[in-house]
């Protein structure tokens, strides 16, 4: 096939041709994927220890994930969001049973659910809260690359050159309740956050502070929305990361690991908050599609129905505590910080080369800025596994 008879340069040099160069890509080309390991076009195996960004977390190519699409594509791929769609409704009921909420909208990526959490604070505060419209987010925060999502991130670098960026939105320190309390005024109508900032860096809250955020929303009767497009579906050891604090939001953002790979995003909220969206205030030509629908609710079966979140706790556990050994072992570590499978280690060096160096040995690792390494395996991963990573991080800290 012509897959396999072009090689690596090949298809790097016919990409720059054709695709847009908005990503630093490494020069791999990868082909196929299963379980834990992916292959390039050279059929070179690789250890994937970054699953697609959060993405991937039965897996690669899970086979009951696998079997709901081909089943679901050769019976209905789509179908308008004018009539009911039993797969939609099936995961919706899912998603409904297993968190706070009441009320689900899907769309088809994170930017894409987050872009309508906003929109649906924004329509509550018009309709409920006197006008209020605007939201506090976070400091060194992520919310996606639309327009609405941009100006939510308290990112610079993000908003760069794509000014001016909408009204509405106030930022504050991380993991900062007094700072967080003295933002909200008389316009304000919702706090954003993410329960860990993934993008950020990987930062972990105060023991206690989501609470404190609910709290304050309680307060002042506004709403707490959180964004779990990353540490969401079991990613932290408990299905949804508000679960570690029981400090349910009003409005919650899901995709990444929720199709596990297959494209979806999904805005969830309780009924009092969702009423206030009515037919044509919001739609998505392709969210909800029966394809994603099977995909996610697959997803969802498997990883509540087979202890994969519990498993994925443990390995969280095992992999920071290697982490841990491997930093006293390399003064270059500084600081090692996670829960569950999300974790960060932080380098008083950059961290790209030792990003290169870990893929020449068949590893493939992630970042979250400059100088931290960032660790999303799928929530499958094995003791060999890490054992594996161990040894190649230790190999190639040794010759930094």
């Amino acid at each position: 096939m012509e897959v396999s008879n072009r090689s690596t340069a090949d298809w790097i040099a016919l990409g720059e041709h054709y695709v847009m160069g908005t990503y630093r890509r490494f020069p791999l080309v990868l082909t196929r994927g299963s379980g834990m390991r992916v292959w390039d076009c050279e059929g070179r195996e690789y250890l994937d220890f970054i699953g697609g960004i959060a993405v991937c977390a039965l897996g690669h190519s899970h086979p009951k994930v696998v079997e709901a699409i081909r089943t679901q594509a050769a019976t209905l791929t789509h179908v308008s969001n004018l009539y009911h769609i039993p797969p939609q409704i099936e995961l919706a009921k899912l998603l409904v049973e297993n968190s706070f909420a009441e009320k689900v909208f899907f769309c088809n990526s994170g930017a894409e659910a987050n872009e309508g959490a906003i929109k649906l604070a924004r329509k509550y505060g018009c309709d409920n809260l006197g006008g209020k419209y605007k939201i506090i987010t976070m400091e060194n925060s992520f919310h996606g690359r639309t327009l609405a999502t941009v100006t939510a991130t308290g990112q610079e670098k993000f908003q760069k050159g794509f000014e001016p960026l909408l009204d509405g939105f106030v930022y504050v320190p991380f993991n900062d309740l007094v700072s967080l309390e003295r933002a909200v005024s008389d316009e304000t109508c919702a706090i954003m956050l993410e329960p860990i900032q993934a993008e950020g860096g990987v930062r972990i809250p105060d023991e206690h502070y989501l609470r404190g955020v609910r709290k304050i929303c309680d307060d002042y009767d506004i709403l707490m929305i959180l964004d779990e497009v990353q540490v969401g579906m079991g990613r932290t050891g408990k299905l949804f990361a508000y679960m570690h604090e029981d400090a349910a939001p009003d409005i919650m953002t899901l995709a990444k690991a929720l199709g596990n790979g297959f494209p979806i995003g999904a805005m969830l909220a309780t009924d009092k908050i969702a009423s206030a969206l009515s037919p044509g205030n919001h739609a998505s030509t392709f969210g909800g599609n029966p394809l994603a629908m099977a995909a996610g609710k697959a997803t969802l079966e498997v990883m509540t129905q087979e202890g994969i979140v519990a498993h994925g706790a443990d390995m969280g556990v095992c992999l920071q505590d290697e982490l841990k050994n491997l930093g006293k072992r390399h003064s270059c570590i500084k600081d090692i910080r996670g829960r569950g499978l999300i974790i960060g280690v932080e380098l008083d060096k950059e961290v790209a080369d030792i990003m290169n160096r870990c893929i020449e040995k068949g590893v493939l690792i992630g970042s979250a800025g400059t100088h931290v390494l960032r660790f999303l395996p799928p929530l499958i991963v094995e003791k060999n596994d890490v054992d594996r990573l161990i040894t190649t991080l230790d190999e190639v800290l040794e010759d930094a």
